[in-house]
């Protein structure tokens, strides 16, 4: 291995070519040339003194040590992108970049009218919302702020439980129109359902809560929450989405309010350290405020 230290942009280069499985690809998303990602790559396979790619017909294969360096590589994006944002922020005043982690449907549907009225306070602020039901890590400083519904585990993070958010069952008139309303929750074998096309502790906390469900063959079958909501402002058939944004369409009926109501435990998460920095808690105190307006709180 040599004495020399790589340049930070041949680990932004790494990484892109691993993520992108191409250096063609990789020239693309960087705005680079394919030479170019092809000298960076070799001459950190110099520097650190191993092959990182084998080349095949099929494209770039990473080698072990590719896999065994990638998580120090993503620690180094990350931590690059979080001094970036804490530099728009220095100056004073509630200023510069924040950048927020929120499952799909409370990024598409219940952010932007929170966001809009945080940025009419603060006009300086600039948000980055990254939308996935996959828990991002605070710690490692993927995000800034985190919107979750599961409850937070690791030390050193200030979190403000906001409460359970309502789920239920809900159908478009269009569809009970066509296949009348079911009478009880047995009938819902006789309708067509919307469901998950994976296993996950959401799903068997459904199932926990209505047995029945464990019978029931959904018509439609989405991994994403935003495409389920979708499928029922559609009329497709009968799905579980939150109560409230069911609400604001009054052509979608609840199904069964007494039987079936399952809380989304919800949280706004913030590494201790950003707990000073204006950016940072004005954007946690807003989403707190307004996750709980939301709730009807």
């Amino acid at each position: 291995m040599s004495d020399t230290e790589p340049s930070w942009d041949f680990y932004r280069t790494f990484l892109t070519v691993l993520q992108q499985g191409s250096l063609s690809a990789a020239a693309r998303e960087l705005g680079l040339t394919q030479p170019t990602i092809g000298r960076h790559i070799d001459a950190l396979e110099n520097i650190i003194g191993f092959q990182l790619f084998i080349r095949s017909p099929q494209g770039l294969i990473p080698t072990e040590a590719a896999i065994d360096l990638r998580p120090h590589a993503e620690q180094l994006a990350s931590n690059a992108a979080a001094l970036l944002r804490a530099a728009t922020g220095q100056g004073g005043g509630v200023r510069g970049t924040v950048r927020i982690s929120a499952s799909e449907v409370i990024g598409v549907e219940v952010l932007p009218s929170i966001l809009t009225t945080l940025n009419d306070r603060h006009p300086e602020l600039v948000i980055e919302l990254s939308l996935s039901d996959a828990v991002e890590n605070l710690l490692l400083q993927e995000a800034d702020i985190a919107v979750r519904m599961v409850a937070p585990e690791q030390d050193a993070l200030i979190t403000r439980r906001i409460g359970g958010i309502p789920l239920g069952l809900h159908a478009h008139r269009r569809y009970l129109d066509k296949h009348g309303f079911p009478e009880n929750l047995q009938d819902l074998l006789h309708h067509r359902t919307i469901g998950f096309d994976r296993e996950s502790a959401f799903v068997r906390a459904i199932r926990k809560r209505v047995p029945l469900m464990d019978l029931m063959r959904p018509s439609f079958r989405a991994d994403s929450n935003l495409a389920q909501l979708a499928a029922i402002r559609a009329g497709f058939g009968i799905g579980v989405c939150q109560v409230a944004l069911a609400k604001r369409d009054p052509d979608i009926v609840r199904l069964f309010d007494k039987e079936f109501e399952l809380p989304l435990e919800t949280f706004v998460v913030m590494h201790e350290n950003l707990k000073t920095t204006p950016r940072c808690r004005a954007t946690f105190d807003a989403l707190v405020e307004g996750l709980l307006v939301y709730m009807g709180r």
